[in-house]
């Protein structure tokens, strides 16, 4: 449905590089990445509101990418929503009809809409008395009114308090499900792509650094950039030899053989395990290592702890319970144990 091959937009000190993206139809796909990477500017680009260097852009293969936005059949919801304030909720919603032929089924589209997004009380009122979360629910009526084939959103519910954002990323899947739009969604936010997404890219400093399954992004990233933006934390360089991985002066059991010429090792925090005693030998214990715990941030029912191995300094994350029942402090002595299995190698 999305065909992005090769697309290059150059800016005044930033450059987006060789973008390539395909995104089927019926999908919903989001792309990952910090602030200033380039998301917002593929989604411009694929609208047709920048111009772009070189590159191909297409839609259900119709090659879109000299094409006007207006003609391109592509609805937009911003994060700031970008509503019209002098004009009324139905004003707003009707705006965009205007550049449509109309339609036997339009008005019954329409009511489908206001039904769904729960705007039939809201429809007389201006824009600027409503709340966040109903103003998201009228950018995407508005956006979805003119019958688009995709659906673009630039972070729709970054602005949102929490128990907004829970409700339109609800009704974002719902919608998605029930009418099959093809929808690609740039954000920061990991748990909109795994709730969301099918597929993910991440993207850093304007090139794609991978696409995949979102799980498979989030627990197999390829490199040391993709580990670190998904969470992964504890990344270190490493010399791999058969079922075994030297970092520092540590040396770390495998599930499986790892390719020599791979040079780093990566652990998400909440598969690293800290006891406060030596635990008795089980599995995992040829992964066990004495360590010093340097600091505790607490973040309610869980906290950060940071314990220093052999020169290395390891990020966990446990329930703050385990905190108090094993006696764990700053600066106090624990045993950190690193599941082989949860070893990623790049």
């Amino acid at each position: 449905m999305i065909e992005v091959d090769g697309l290059c937009v150059r800016l005044p000190g930033f450059t987006l590089d060789a973008i390539t993206l395909h995104v089927a139809t019926g999908e919903f796909f989001t792309i990952l990445g910090p602030t200033g990477s380039g998301k917002t500017l593929i989604l411009e680009s694929i609208a047709g509101l920048v111009p772009i260097h070189s590159g191909r852009i297409r839609i259900d293969g119709r090659d879109v990418t000299d094409l006007p936005p207006e003609r391109r059949q592509i609805g937009i919801v911003y994060q700031d929503q970008a509503l019209f304030p002098h004009l009324s909720v139905v004003q707003n919603l009707r705006y965009g009809l205007r550049y449509r032929p109309r339609t036997a089924d339009r008005e019954e589209k329409i009511a489908y809409l206001i039904e769904q997004l729960g705007l039939e009380p809201l429809l007389e009122r201006g824009v600027v008395n409503l709340s966040g979360g109903e103003r998201q629910r009228v950018a995407l009526a508005r956006a979805l009114s003119v019958a688009p084939e995709i659906l673009l959103l630039d972070e729709p519910l970054s602005a949102l308090d929490p128990n907004f954002r829970e409700e339109i990323r609800g009704l974002l899947r719902r919608l998605h499900h029930e009418t099959g739009i093809t929808a690609l969604m740039v954000t920061h936010d990991f748990a909109e792509a795994h709730f969301l997404a099918t597929r993910t890219a991440v993207i850093e400093a304007g090139r794609i650094e991978q696409i995949g399954r979102v799980a498979d992004v989030f627990n197999r990233p390829i490199s040391p950039v993709v580990a670190a933006f998904v969470g992964m934390k504890n990344i270190f360089e490493a010399r791999f030899d058969g079922c075994a991985a030297r970092a520092g002066a540590l040396t770390f059991s495998l599930t499986g053989p790892v390719d020599p010429a791979w040079r780093f090792m990566a652990v998400r925090p909440e598969d690293v395990r800290v006891h406060g005693a030596s635990p008795e030998t089980g599995d995992g214990a040829s992964n066990l290592f004495s360590g010093r715990v340097t600091r505790i941030d607490h973040q309610g029912v869980f906290a950060d702890v940071r314990v220093r191995c052999n020169g290395l300094l390891w990020q966990t994350l446990l329930p703050t319970s385990r905190l108090l029942d094993e006696a764990i402090a700053e600066g106090g002595e624990v045993w950190l144990e690193v599941p082989a299995e949860k070893i990623h190698a790049m």
